[in-house]
């Protein structure tokens, strides 16, 4: 073997552009930071590969803002803030056009949604009217201003937050808003154990936090492994589980409004985005269950006496969850080729409840 041949090698087995290779490499970078997260890391990492969004909710403190910062600092991707409030205006997050009198001209200044990773703080602080300057962006990836509409940059992604604690001075985000998001993720209180590794660790570095994070995935190996992503393999029965879980959520007698082809396609890009950063080249059931709840708890409309019974939506979806019922092994003939060895072995053993 040529050095030449060596130095190709290890290059090859330190590129990140393969799905599972980035997200190993980003989980281990984000967690030197961020303690008892790794499904938070997990789901992030496939809303970058798939162009979705997220939205993030948890009481104050749990690092929901420093989740979306930390994958920023790791992908090297341009990163910005937004701190909604109630006087923030649809211009203080597009941007506007200012008149030069010096020059004669105007010129355009942009917002803080001209970014690759843009977190919404507070998301549910900012009336209506702000929230709605983030429905362009988040579907067609530009904005308008001053009548003139210009592209944001790619990759794109919108992290927003809000707090489920506090009732005054909030506007719930509409079911048009909601349903931009691909992903709404709870990131609860941490355990025992996992508290006193944070204590620990900030006590042996006091200073730790998202600028202690290295770059470690390029903008270009990203944008390619989104494109492997597309690649991987959903047999037909996963694609009617998938959809027989979307038409449960239409039919559900506590559901006035269930999930609509927007959240089957975010089913089919995140299924196929879980597959590739464990390394398969194809989708199991387990791959469909684990994003059931993130897809689509948020985008459900409740019937009435439902709220006033105090059913949640989380409730209805481990409801649906039970009542559909999953593809077995003998129908995944197809995602068996499309693997070999342990990983064809892995469809048999994973759970089929």
């Amino acid at each position: 073997m040529t050095n030449n041949d060596m130095i190709d090698g290890e290059q090859s087995a330190n590129r990140t552009d393969d799905p599972a290779k980035l997200y190993e490499t980003l989980q281990a970078e984000i967690g030197r930071v961020l303690v008892g997260n790794d499904d938070i890391v997990e789901q992030l990492t496939v809303a970058l590969l798939t162009g979705g969004h997220v939205l993030i909710e948890g009481v104050p403190g749990v690092a929901k803002t420093t989740a979306a910062t930390l994958l920023a600092q790791a992908t090297g991707l341009e990163y910005s803030r937004i701190q909604l409030t109630a006087d923030v205006l649809p211009a203080d997050i597009t941007g506007t056009t200012i008149y030069r009198e010096g020059r004669g001209e105007f010129e355009r200044l942009q917002g803080p949604i001209f970014a690759n990773v843009v977190v919404a703080d507070e998301i549910n602080r900012a009336t209506p009217k702000a929230q709605s300057a983030l429905l362009e962006a988040m579907e067609e990836k530009q904005v308008t201003i001053e009548g003139r509409t210009y592209s944001l940059p790619t990759p794109f992604l919108v992290v927003a937050t809000q707090n489920p604690l506090e009732m005054d001075g909030v506007f719930e985000l509409p079911e048009a808003q909601r349903d931009r998001f691909q992903f709404k993720l709870e990131m609860g209180l941490p355990d025992r154990d996992t508290e006193r590794t944070l204590i620990e660790q900030f006590e042996s570095n006091p200073n730790l936090g998202p600028e202690s994070v290295d770059p470690v995935v390029g903008a270009g190996e990203l944008l390619l492994a989104r494109q492997s992503v597309h690649e991987r393999h959903v047999a037909p029965a996963i694609k009617s589980y998938v959809l027989d879980l979307v038409a449960a959520t239409r039919t559900h007698p506590q559901v006035t409004h269930g999930a609509s082809p927007r959240a089957t396609l975010a089913f089919m890009t995140s299924i196929k985005a879980a597959a590739a950063i464990t390394g398969r080249d194809y989708v199991i059931p387990d791959d469909v269950k684990r994003f059931v709840t993130p897809i689509l708890a948020h985008r459900l409309v409740l019937a009435p006496d439902a709220d006033l019974a105090g059913v949640t939506r989380t409730a209805v979806i481990e409801d649906i969850l039970e009542s559909v019922e999953p593809p077995g092994t003998d129908t995944l003939g197809d995602a068996t080729t499309a693997g070999s060895g342990s990983e064809s072995t892995a469809i048999e053993h994973s759970t089929l409840e």
